[in-house]
């Protein structure tokens, strides 16, 4: 037998996870939506997906080297000295990433389709096949042509409003909401942004998150994101970061704007039977930094390599036991992040003095050093215990100056 994928949704995830399995050999169907979709999103990438995942220098629009933290009151932390030359955040538009990313799987030989998927047919036993019935829009149409698809597995690589995490009822979760305008402006202006990124934090901004002014190829991106609670309150958050950018985003001229959902946390059921969810569909979304692109396609990938693993290169019908094998090694690697990501959200985003704590903490030498490396490399550099204590007691100290440790 030859084994047949199909891997719903052609972002980071799921292209990532085609471009394994087609390396393999295995037969495999990436199905997306809108090929030149544009994802409301920050954009910014770790040095150590550029490396992992081989993206090309084209790929980045800027490099940024340095970031600010601006508090509710207005202080401002330079981040950003404790790198060394070579290091760097990249900032790409989601358009370039995700079309590249799902080229180069096509190039392997994945059956790029660009449909909509409108139902998945669940089969009755573990040897039948499931069936996608889907819209095939290479007609040039909205409304496509019904077409049928029948594979032996299924990736949900669809995002936060996934249609095969319903298929399989995997569960809801909460998700945030992420509002982004895209602001041409002048030339002067833009030159202050060259190769910095801005982030600030208050309730005016968000009450539970970040708002950010990121810079891109010809124009920076300035947005905020919120929880279920306060998505009423998106715009006038939205006015807050651009209140208090005004400044420096004087004359400029918005050309796009864009809302997404985020998820919070994973969906309670990952796998169901020969279904796998990754990325924003599984819920991979950290807390805290809000980062989604690095995990959306290490996620895709991790899971088609244990599809790779236990089909034994696409000879054999991997089980759902065998799939669930990709969960428990995604949660022993990056488990730890999550927890200390959302412990951090909830410490230092509750009330303004806590967020001016958390930023006066950013100060430290040794703060932006692990902070950096761990973003950076995606492991939570053990530093030196001596180290740790410091910080630990840095922490404590700055939540103790901002009144933030009182309930």
């Amino acid at each position: 037998m030859a084994l047949r994928v199909a891997v719903v949704g052609g972002g980071p995830a799921g292209s990532s996870a085609a471009e394994v399995l087609t390396k393999a050999g295995i037969e495999t169907y990436l199905i997306e939506r809108k090929l030149n979709n544009v994802k409301p999103c920050g954009g910014a990438i770790p040095l150590c997906m550029v490396s992992e995942f081989d993206l090309p220098p084209e790929i980045i629009d800027r490099r940024v080297r340095k970031m600010k933290m601006i508090s509710p009151s207005n202080v401002e932390v330079n981040i950003g000295s404790t790198l060394k030359n070579d290091e760097y955040i990249g900032m790409c538009r989601r358009e370039v990433l995700d079309g590249f990313l799902r080229d180069r799987a096509e190039k392997l030989g994945a059956k790029v389709i660009n449909g909509t998927l409108h139902k998945l047919e669940i089969p009755s036993t573990d040897q039948d096949s499931y069936v996608l019935h889907y819209a095939d829009h290479s007609n040039g149409t909205l409304e496509g042509e019904h077409k049928k698809l029948k594979v032996d597995l299924v990736i949900g690589a669809d995002g936060a409003n996934s249609r095969v995490a319903k298929a399989i009822d995997a569960g809801d979760y909460n998700y945030a909401i992420a509002f982004q305008e895209r602001i041409r402006i002048p030339d002067d202006k833009m030159a202050y942004y060259e190769d910095l990124a801005e982030m600030y934090v208050g309730d005016d901004v968000s009450p539970d998150f970040y708002a950010w002014v990121f810079p891109k190829y010809d124009h920076v991106a300035v947005g905020t994101g919120t929880m279920k609670p306060n998505q009423s309150r998106i715009k006038e958050l939205q006015k807050g970061i651009r209140n208090r950018a005004a400044e420096k985003l004087r004359g400029g001229k918005i050309i796009r704007v864009e809302a997404h959902p985020i998820p919070e946390h994973p969906r309670p059921r990952r796998v169901v039977g020969r279904v796998a969810l990754v990325g924003d569909a599984a819920g991979t979304v950290t807390k805290s930094s809000g980062e989604g692109i690095y995990f959306a396609a290490k996620s895709g990938r991790m899971c088609a390599e244990a599809i790779v693993e236990f089909s034994e290169q696409g000879t054999r019908t991997p089980t759902e036991k065998d799939l669930k094998v990709y969960i428990q090694r995604w949660d022993k690697q990056y488990g730890i992040t999550y927890l200390v990501l959302d412990l951090l959200q909830r410490v230092f985003y509750r009330t303004d003095a806590t967020r001016e704590a958390f930023v006066e903490m950013c100060a430290d030498m040794d703060v932006q050093k692990l902070t950096f490396d761990s973003y950076l490399y995606k492991t939570v550099v053990p530093a030196n215990p001596l180290v740790q204590l410091k910080i630990t007691a840095k922490t404590i100290g700055s939540l103790i100056r901002g009144n933030a440790l009182a309930p």
